[in-house]
């Protein structure tokens, strides 16, 4: 369904953002289904309760709090290193390299930045995977954001002012349309990632964006084609 963008739009953007899970590989991959799992698993060790009340639990914090970490610090006083520590102790196989990707990042012109509410080890484990990790030039994850994750405004005006961004001249790119309010609102232009045919394997209701799209100047279910668009010379 990817509609390939006009290079013409992009003219003007200095830096590449991008999201991490379900952004820089596919929905189908079903990666984060593993960190799922373990954050499911660490609320029901904690909690002492069944696996099925602390799932009710772990999705109730992330609706509330923005990240199961956050709600479970606020509310429990974990420490957050563990917990980023045992959810991504994860299979990194499950990823297959994508050096069509890899070569699209790699000729877009200016700076490029991972932003994630994961951790810098689990970015760097991934886009190691994948075979792109060299074709950034930073990552800005929980911690740098001081555990107040997206779609806090905050996190955002951190992330711009370490790395000196001006926002009218950058694109965002995220598999959540409500992660893209903030950008939207201060200049910046939108990319929404989607599973191919809409179809996702693992997302669940709870995660449906429908009232903040709006806030997506684009869509598209293959960031390498769309990335491909954008650095493809004219004829």
């Amino acid at each position: 369904m990817t509609e390939l963008p006009d290079p013409i739009l992009f003219a003007d953007v200095e830096d590449w953002i991008f999201d991490l899970d379900n952004t820089l590989y596919p929905h189908h991959t079903n990666l984060f289904s593993q960190i799922d799992v373990r954050m499911t698993a660490y609320v029901s060790e904690l909690l002492r309760v069944p696996r099925d009340e602390a799932r009710k639990v772990q999705k109730q914090l992330y609706l509330e709090y923005g990240t199961t970490l956050r709600g479970l610090m606020l509310r429990h006083s974990i420490d957050p290193d563990d917990f980023l520590e045992k959810v991504h102790d994860i299979d990194y196989s499950w990823l297959v390299p994508d050096p069509v990707l890899g070569a699209a990042i790699r000729q877009l012109p200016g700076r490029k930045f991972i932003f994630t509410n994961g951790n810098r080890k689990h970015a760097e484990r991934t886009a190691q995977q994948l075979g792109i990790l060299d074709h950034f030039d930073d990552i800005f994850d929980i911690v740098s954001a001081e555990l107040l994750p997206k779609p806090e405004r905050r996190t955002y005006e951190r992330f711009t002012e370490t790395h000196g961004i001006t926002a009218k001249s950058a694109v965002m790119f995220e598999d959540l349309a409500r992660n893209l309010t903030v950008p939207k609102a201060i200049g910046m232009k939108t990319v929404l990632i989607v599973p191919n045919n809409f179809e996702p394997t693992f997302s669940e209701i709870w995660e449906r964006d429908e009232a903040y799209e709006d806030d997506v100047d684009f869509v598209t279910d293959d960031l390498s084609s769309f990335l491909g668009a954008i650095v493809k010379a004219p004829a």
